[in-house]
């Protein structure tokens, strides 16, 4: 007796995606039962079709589902079998609302503990924080930021305009250290826009850097190579309108 080999196919439900080998021999019914794992939805609410290149929705279904093996069906290799949740949707639950979901947190003494973590491949490797010259490449980091801002003249009170866009023209208000921003090693510079096109009133969690605050959103904080000083007058918006 032959027995025929596994197909792979792509298992495509609402929940998930993904490539499963499938046996021939398996039932109908079988079948169901292991893809319940895969899709999270229960047997007796699985409507499964093949889609195939020559029949894009065949039915996989029988009467006696117990009985009827996956090999009557053309299990072609890569072929998509679709499963639909059958419930309605009041009945379903919502795999996406990862809302009063418990979140597991390892303790940080017992991930640094783990030797197949990325923090211990980064130790072995010696990168990062972990690299013996870190602080030389930091500060070499620091310096050519320094020669950036004094090669472009960035100053306070200097008109510029951000990101080579005509439209993002403002005065520079601070150039320095910013704490607020993750890994922003090296000074950064502050401009307050003309317009209310920006990230911020001119401070970063809670810490103000000029200004007053505001609602309106006019400042953003840039590296100096993003700074294009110069005599940028502010635009008037009226200037290119006909008379009536």
């Amino acid at each position: 007796m032959t027995t025929m080999a596994d197909v792979p196919l792509y298992v495509v439900s609402e929940y998930s995606s993904s490539e499963r080998r499938i046996t021939p021999a398996w039932s109908i019914a079988q079948l169901k039962k292991k893809m319940e794992p895969v899709t999270g939805i229960p047997p007796s609410c699985q409507k499964i079709t093949l889609k195939t290149a020559t029949n894009p929705s065949l039915p996989v279904e029988a009467a006696d589902e117990e009985a009827t093996q996956l090999a009557n069906f053309p299990l072609v290799p890569y072929a998509e079998l679709n499963i639909t949740d059958t419930r309605p949707p009041t009945g379903r639950p919502n795999f996406f609302n990862a809302v009063g979901v418990e979140k597991f947190v390892l303790p940080e003494e017992e991930y640094e503990k783990k030797t197949d973590s990325v923090l211990a491949w980064k130790k072995a490797q010696k990168l990062g924080r972990f690299d013996p010259d870190a602080p030389t490449h930091e500060q070499a980091k620091v310096e050519a930021i320094a020669k950036e801002i004094e090669a472009r003249g960035i100053a306070v009170g200097k008109r510029c305009r951000v990101g080579e866009d005509d439209s993002k023209r403002g005065e520079i208000k601070y150039v320095g250290d910013v704490k607020e921003i993750p890994g922003g090693i090296g000074a950064w510079v502050g401009v307050e826009l003309d317009e209310p096109t920006g990230k911020n009133d001119g401070s970063i969690a809670g810490n103000r850097y000029w200004g007053e605050p505001s609602e309106l959103k006019r400042g953003v904080f840039v590296r100096p190579e993003r700074v294009e000083v110069g005599d940028w007058p502010v635009l008037d918006d009226l200037e290119d309108m006909e008379e009536i």
